[in-house]
């Protein structure tokens, strides 16, 4: 690795996408999840 290499990161839009993809895939299990409740209940 050299000194100029540059750094292996994702530029920040990438990584503000990935972040609420990610929090948008733990919301829709959770809505899953109470769905599968609510259904059960019934």
């Amino acid at each position: 690795m050299l000194w100029s290499d540059p750094e292996n990161e994702p530029p920040k839009e990438l990584r503000d996408a990935h972040d609420m993809l990610r929090r948008l895939g733990i919301l829709m299990a959770l809505a899953m999840v109470l769905v599968m409740i609510v259904i059960g209940l019934r």
